[in-house]
């Protein structure tokens, strides 16, 4: 699914349901969890391109990188 060389970039920074959901919106928390119920746990495809990718769920931040 997710193009190891290209990072899915709209689950992480256009979706407004995901991106909103992990800043804390609870609106958006609640839509998203209805939506992970729906298709699973990695969400719809882009949250899926997203978990491929990245390792975390649609509903979880990025891992902080120690930048050395």
């Amino acid at each position: 699914m997710a193009d190891k060389k290209n990072p899915p970039v709209f689950c992480e920074k256009y979706c407004i349901i995901c991106k909103g959901a992990r800043s804390g919106n609870k609106i958006c928390k609640t839509i998203q969890n209805l939506e992970l119920k729906i298709f699973g746990d990695n969400g719809c495809p882009f949250g899926q391109a997203r978990a491929e990718y990245y390792g975390v769920k649609p509903d979880e931040k990025l891992p902080i990188e120690d930048e050395e």
